[in-house]
């Protein structure tokens, strides 16, 4: 990684922009940057860590990045950036970073949040342009450390090397050496391999129990299944013998099970074939019973056929006489349409004529046609008059029209006069409103920014208070749990003791004469324990340690609830803080009202610039009009003359039109009126004379149908009709009765019902009772059969996971003694492990060995051959083993602690180790070639000779295009070292400035 220039505005005591070409720094091989005290030597190198990583070293990284980076000295409206071109990986990268910034608003008061920016370019040497690559601050994150290889801290470890760290790296102890390596070569994944095997561990010896406890619990539930035919050994979970003697008793209850099982499968068979036999004599007596009320009910049908047969005779003839008369109806319907027509038109020509005058009472059709085309001639006649008449009203408008716009035109030009005397006025009111309007814009948009933090602290206070409550809640429930989990602990104690006090009874309960007992092998008993009064058996115990195992869990639980509760108490408290909640909620609610207001005040903003611009509008609009009303009062004159004239000319003419009426159109109504009269008389007469002769021609045909059915007169053919209700009803009684007397007679046709009609009546309840009780006989059986198959397969399945249970333990129990070496020897904790060392001490030793090697070559140089650094792996007090660091002295050939050497050998010895860190960290990263690196502070301490030596070393680590800027204020260095970039500082901010590189 090679740096090439650093570009930075606003950034820490950097007010203004400036510039850093570390091309030119680094052709020298070894730049000096130096300055007083307070005046941004490290800012130059957070600003490189910044742009790299978005974040400064250490301790200079709290609080908020914005508000830290930014320079005091920087003026508002310029925002703090910072730019980085670097090569890496063998690409030329350009970076680009600006933190979060509070700017001013460009309208109306106070500040803006803008979001931090960040920007990835890389060069393109082919096309000598730069490409953007990306603007994520996640994916350049990414990108920057995969090229680098390395983490911020790592990158602040071996490029900028802050010797203070070292120093107290020299001189910590195991424990110290050991986080800091830790997080260096991140180590995590070792640390995760002893968590992994010891929660391994934890896990198959569980298993293990679980296993034991499984087995037990299934030979209970063996014992349950098959009732006395089972006895369970008195062994507990983890006993030898305990699997032989389950699967033994198991198998015992098995057989048994099966012996019932054969005698309730014959029990179950009989009581089926006597079920049969009683539900087939149950069915053959229903259905003689069935046949026997099928032919007392078709008796019954036929005598009520019998008594409707003259009805049903009577509907058969008034059915054919309906159908006869249905070849009369068309001409019935034909002739009422006929009567119904002539009647109409008939009171059509009376309503006309009665319209006319008395001179054409007696006139036909032809001679009131002849009358209305002469009135329609007459008629035509008048279109010029018309027209005529049309336009003198048409002039005698336009004359009004021009009145009318003179007078519009005096009212608009005196309303715009009044209008604009008061603009001024006016304009000016209207924009102070929209003046007040923005600044109330102005302040809800501050106010907006402080309202959600307020809620979320008074959120939290309240949170606060109700955990507060709980938490109390949650001690008393702890404080219960626990005396109840003692109580119940205490009493499984007591009776776990007496019933280890009585357990001779237990074993002398099960011994027989002749049989060897379990415990001394005897066939004889002469004196056998026996159980005293308060005798606590296995059972008792086991049931008062479930109660202490439920009440140890109750307390386990109660804890873990309590643990919970604290901690978001803790976390509410630290958002809210100690102020009551009362007055954060005023707090809230005052700065509610006031952004309300707010809003309120700068909701009128659009409105009054709305009535400004319209106002700007009326306005233009009212000198345009006064204007265009002086245009036409000039134009009015010559109008009003020519439109007279023509008025004349016109009146003289309708005079002649119009004769004895008042307006030609009451002349034209006259004759439109008479016209259309005569034409609708015309046409009633001649449709009354076309209905009378289609009546005539009608009662003609309808009398010929009638004698054609059968029928004397058209009347009786008509009273013979029957509607469609009526007729349908007729076919359904018709219908009904036919179906109903061949339905009669096929029932009474039946064998089998005439046979069983002869037979005596069947006795159903006798056969019912019977068929219940071979039923209930038969629901016994079967329950047995099936309570002793339920039996025999549960007795079966539990054998089967026990014995799959006891195969299954084997393995686990060798896999749980192999993990728990292995954890064991990972953790330190196994005696094969005799220094104690865990698996991630073990690799930071490697590590820390490597770097001690590594810093030995520069070290002997530095120190003209005195000193060496060596790694040890001596344990030292409770602390970590395989983590120590010594010094060996040539000159005395001893080896000692690195605290103890002096401030200018403790100086290079840590530049040394820093070294030897940065080239053991790289060669980790996978030796990305680091080609800057920079070392801060700590020369002031050493004398002349050492410092030319350490110079020299510096000066060594410039072979193959390496540049080091060193990092001082020491006077002597810049004697020494001729590139340097000096930073100063004044009252408007620091500056850069760079010499002697040219």
């Amino acid at each position: 990684m090679r740096l090439h220039r650093l570009t930075l505005t606003a950034f820490g005591p950097f007010g203004g922009t400036q510039s850093v070409d570390f091309d030119e720094l680094s052709a020298a091989g070894l730049f000096l940057l130096h300055g007083p005290t307070g005046a941004g030597k490290t800012s130059v190198l957070d600003a490189v860590c910044y742009a790299l990583y978005g974040s400064v070293p250490g301790a200079r990284q709290s609080g908020g990045q914005g508000a830290t980076l930014r320079s005091d000295h920087a003026a508002p409206g310029t925002r703090t950036e910072v730019t980085l071109e670097l090569t890496v990986a063998g690409r030329r990268l350009e970076i680009t970073r600006q933190p979060p910034w509070e700017r001013p608003k460009k309208r109306g008061t106070g500040t803006t949040l803008d979001k931090a920016q960040t920007w990835l370019r890389a060069y393109d040497a082919t096309a000598g342009t730069w490409k953007d690559l990306s603007r994520s601050h996640q994916e350049i994150g990414e990108e920057i450390t995969q090229l680098l290889g390395m983490s911020r801290e790592q990158f602040c470890q071996v490029v900028l090397l802050p010797q203070g760290d070292f120093a107290r790296f020299l001189r910590a102890d195991a424990e110290a050496r050991g986080k800091l390596l830790g997080r260096l070569f991140d180590t995590r994944r070792f640390a995760d391999v002893e968590k992994r095997l010891a929660e391994r561990r934890r896990a198959t010896e569980a298993q293990v129990r679980e296993g034991d406890a499984e087995l037990l619990a299934d030979a209970h539930r063996m014992q349950q299944a098959a009732g006395d035919a089972m006895e369970l050994p008195d062994l507990a979970p983890g006993e030898p013998g305990l699997a032989e003697a389950v699967l033994s008793a198991a198998a015992v209850a098995r057989s048994t099970a099966r012996e019932q099982l054969t005698v309730a499968e014959c029990g179950l068979a009989a009581a089926e074939s006597a079920h049969a036999a009683a539900a087939r004599a149950l069915d053959d007596v229903r259905e003689l019973a069935r046949l026997q009320r099928r032919f007392t009910e078709a008796r019954e049908r036929a005598a009520r056929l019998e008594e409707g047969a003259e009805a049903y005779r009577e509907a058969q003839a008034l059915m054919e006489r309906a159908r006869k008369a249905e070849a009369v109806a068309p001409a019935l319907d034909l002739r009422e349409s006929a009567d119904a027509e002539h009647r109409r038109t008939a009171a059509a020509e009376a309503r006309a004529r009665a319209l006319l005058p008395e001179r054409f009472a007696d006139a036909g059709a032809a001679g009131l046609a002849t009358a209305a085309r002469r009135a329609a001639e007459e008629l035509g006649g008048l279109d010029s008059a018309r027209r005529a008449e049309r336009r003198l009203a048409d002039l005698l408008d336009e004359r009004a029209g021009l009145d009318r716009q003179e007078r519009a035109d005096a009212d608009l030009l005196h309303e715009a006069e009044a209008w604009l005397d008061g603009w001024e006025e006016r304009r000016t009111a209207l924009q102070a409103r929209v003046d007040s309007a923005q600044q109330a814009a102005s302040l809800a948009e501050q106010l907006a920014v402080q309202r959600e933090p307020a809620q979320q602290r008074l959120k939290a206070a309240r949170l606060r208070d109700q955990l507060a409550e709980d938490t109390n809640e949650a001690v008393d429930q702890v404080s219960t749990a626990r005396e109840q989990a003692l109580r119940a602990k205490q009493h499984w104690l007591d009776l776990k003791e007496q019933r280890l006090t009585g357990i001779a009874a237990e074993l002398a309960a099960h011994l027989t004469d002749g049989e060897p007992c379990a415990v001394c092998g005897a066939t004889e008993h002469p004196a056998p324990a026996r159980k005293v009064a308060g005798h606590v058996d296995r059972e008792a115990e086991e049931q008062a340690l479930a109660a202490y195992q439920r009440a140890d869990e109750q307390r386990a639980e109660s804890e873990r609830r309590l643990g919970v509760v604290r901690e978001a108490l803790a976390a509410a408290t630290a958002e809210a803080g100690d102020t009551p909640t009362d007055r954060l909620a005023a707090e809230a609610e005052e700065l509610e009202q006031r952004y309300a207001h707010a809003r309120g005040a700068a909701a009128e903003l659009h409105s009054a610039q709305e009535r400004l611009r319209q106002a700007g509008h009326e306005h233009e609009r009212r000198v345009a009009a006064r204007q265009e009303a002086a245009v036409r009062a000039a134009s009015r004159v010559g109008h009003r003359e020519r439109l007279d004239r023509e008025r004349a000319a016109l009146e003289e003419e309708l005079d002649r039109a119009r004769g004895a009426l008042d307006s030609v159109a009451a002349r034209a109504a006259q004759l439109q009126r008479q016209a259309a009269l005569l034409t609708e008389a015309a046409d009633a007469a001649r449709a009354a004379e076309d209905a009378a002769q289609r009546l005539k021609d009608a009662d003609a045909r309808l009398a010929d149908a009638a004698f054609r059915a059968g029928f004397d007169t058209p009347q009786a053919a008509a009273a013979a009709l029957l509607d469609a209700a009526a007729h349908r009803e007729l076919q359904r009684r018709l219908d009904a009765w036919q179906s109903e007397e061949a339905a009669v007679r096929a029932v009474l046709a039946e064998a089998d019902t005439a046979a069983a009609a002869r037979e005596l009546p069947a006795d159903v309840d006798s056969a019912r009772q019977a068929a219940d009780d071979a039923a209930r006989r038969l629901r016994d059986a079967a329950s047995a059969h099936d309570a002793a198959g339920r039996r025999c397969a549960e007795l079966d399945r539990l054998s089967a996971r026990a014995a799959a249970a006891v195969r299954r333990l084997a393995p686990l129990r060798e896999e749980h003694d192999r993990v728990a070496r292995l954890a064991g020897l990972t953790a330190g904790t196994s005696a094969d492990n005799e220094r104690r060392m865990r698996l991630e001490s073990y690799v930071l030793a490697a590590r820390l060995e490597q770097v001690a090697a590594a810093a030995t070559v520069r070290l002997r140089r530095m120190s003209s051959g005195r000193y060496t650094l060596v790694h040890s792996d001596d344990r030292t007090g409770r602390g970590r083993s395989g983590l120590g660091l010594h010094v060996v002295d040539a000159w005395t050939g001893r080896e000692r602690d690195t605290a103890t050497l002096s401030g200018g050998e403790t100086f290079f010895a840590s530049l040394a180790l820093a070294l030897g860190l940065a080239d053991v960290v790289t060669d980790e990263a996978g030796g990305v070639r680091l080609d800057t690196l920079f070392i801060d502070e700590g020369f002031g301490s050493l004398d002349d000779q050492t410092l030319d030596e350490v110079l020299d070393v510096l000066d060594s680590l410039r072979e193959r295009d390496r540049s080091v800027g060193i990092v001082s204020h020491v006077p002597d260095l810049r004697r020494r070292i001729h590139a340097q970039l000096e930073v100063v500082k004044g009252r408007s901010g620091s500056v850069l400035r760079q010499r002697g590189t040219g």
